[in-house]
């Protein structure tokens, strides 16, 4: 990856190619209604274009198009070394369109050019390149039978496919659900978040580009009550992977349950914890962890370790040094490359971030560094540090999705265990200590999707990634347990005769 300059990043924003209607059946195309809503810059608070506002008229073309298209077999039954050409070429077009993707998304998100860039000219390319290696690579089955029998188990692409993702990681997430639903043969329907629709919209250019026929990639921006739950309650959508908050989560399974009982699987919320054990390290590394672990993309992240539970040995000199480190990060301009913050996504959630913060104070946390926005336009927070949390306090229950760090001390590994598993979230969790034994101890306990050892990370394209209780069900991204998502097993028993 080659790094964007600032007379690079000036230069693309300034002819930046906005693609602004839904994509249904191969073309871009205005919502029926006419309707659409505006897309604004949260750096600056100003208009960036007015997006079309699909709804359920629309969503049901889009997915009369899915069907044809699945229907027909030109996707779903090409052989898989097409799918994988397709995907491949798909890949390497994102790497060599990543500076406009790259700038697109942080204008329309507030996050930092130089996440956006990694993000999209590394991960997402990636992302599709892997799923396209995949698709040549996988086996059924023969189940054991006697001569007179051949049971053959086989994946089969289960139809058309609901995807709806956030806007913390627009094009990424889209990434983690397209890839895995194209390499198994779906046709889908995607529906990005409202408050950043212009990457996935330009992604589908890219495909059409690449080779992906016509109804098999459609993409439906709209807000979560229209379009999102026409694609929730639609009779002829067979799946809907979502990801998202727990609450829009659960809406989710009920208009399943009220329509035709589609599959389901989502990647919710997360309040999770950074455990540092009395004999861990307080190095830099850990510090930086620590760190990044609940200011990374602004602490708009489910994964964010903002809960850190520090051993009460440990705490007054992890909260000297986690405070110095959250003082050094630079907010500001999200197309700065020297930006490590930007803005949060939107005024609105700009306010509910501010809110937790308030509360915090309130409830008798104290505030060690940040804690009042800045001035702006924009809707920046600096990083924010709590000491003295106390599990029933709300910043230490509810997810923040904002730059808010808080630390409760623990007495031992038993207390850390107790605390850390005291919530309705099972997402991920990271663990510090010298002794394998007590992390593996603490690893097989915590009931949570990731656990990370001696360093934050949510793993890589190769592990699965979801959540236990209210993160999430028993659907995972990445690696190739998310294929699972967008395949349905069948078996096929052949009756053998005598041969004549």
């Amino acid at each position: 990856m080659t790094d964007l300059d600032k007379t690079e990043i000036t230069k693309l924003t300034s002819e930046l190619p906005l693609r602004t209607q839904a994509f249904v059946n191969g073309v871009f195309t205005e919502a029926i209604s006419g309707r659409k809503f505006e897309s604004i810059n949260p750096a600056t608070g100003e208009l960036i274009c007015a997006v079309s506002h699909c709804h359920g008229e629309d969503i049901d073309n889009a997915v009369k198009a899915a069907r044809a298209s699945f229907e027909d077999g030109i996707w779903s039954r090409s052989a898989p070394e097409n799918r994988k050409e397709v995907l491949l070429k798909l890949a390497e077009l994102v790497r060599c369109h990543a500076g406009v993707l790259s700038v697109m998304e942080s204008i329309d998100s507030g996050k930092t050019i130089t996440d956006c860039h990694q993000e999209i000219s590394v991960e997402v390319a990636s992302c599709f390149q892997w799923y396209a290696e995949l698709i040549d690579k996988r086996f059924g089955k023969v189940a054991s039978t006697g001569e007179e029998a051949l049971a053959l188990i086989v994946k089969e692409p289960i139809g058309v496919v609901g995807l709806v993702v956030p806007w913390n990681f627009p094009l990424l997430m889209a990434a983690w659900k397209l890839a895995p639903a194209l390499a198994s043969g779906c046709s889908v329907v995607l529906k990005p978040a409202e408050e950043t629709s212009l990457s996935a919209l330009y992604l589908a250019e890219l495909a059409a580009e690449a080779g992906v026929p016509p109804g098999v990639l459609n993409i439906t921006p709209g807000l979560g009550e229209t379009a999102g739950e026409a694609i929730g309650r639609h009779e002829d959508i067979d799946v809907v992977s979502f990801t998202g908050s727990t609450e829009v989560g659960g809406y989710f399974m009920r208009y399943s349950g009220e329509s035709n009982i589609k599959g389901v699987g989502l990647e919710m919320g997360g309040k999770s914890p950074f455990i540092v054990l009395d004999d861990a390290d307080l190095n830099d590394d850990l510090i930086e962890n620590a760190a990044m672990a609940a200011f990374w993309n602004g602490g708009e992240n489910c994964s964010a370790n903002m809960r850190q539970l520090v051993d009460a040995s440990l705490v007054d000199e992890f909260l000297e040094r986690v405070v110095s480190r959250a003082q050094q990060f630079q907010v500001g301009d999200p197309l700065d490359p020297e930006t490590d913050i930007g803005s949060m996504v939107s005024h609105r959630h700009f306010q509910k971030v501010m809110s937790y913060i308030k509360q915090g104070s309130d409830e008798g946390a104290r505030l060690m560094s940040g804690g009042s926005s800045i001035a702006s336009p924009g809707f920046f927070i600096p990083p924010t540090v709590f000491a003295d949390l106390t599990p029933n306090m709300a910043i230490s229950r509810e997810e923040i999705f904002g730059p808010v760090l808080g630390v409760l001390p623990i007495s031992g590994i038993d207390d850390a265990l107790k605390v850390a598993k005291d919530t309705d979230y099972g997402l991920h969790a990271t663990i510090y200590t010298k002794d394998i034994d007590r992390a593996i101890y603490l690893s097989r306990r915590l009931p949570c999707g990731t656990v990370s050892v001696n360093g934050f990370s949510e793993g890589d394209i190769k592990t699965p990634f979801g959540g236990f209780k209210r993160s999430g069900s028993l659907a995972r991204d990445n690696g190739v347990e998310a294929l699972d998502q967008y395949l349905q097993t069948k078996t096929i028993w052949v009756t053998v005769g005598e041969a004549s």
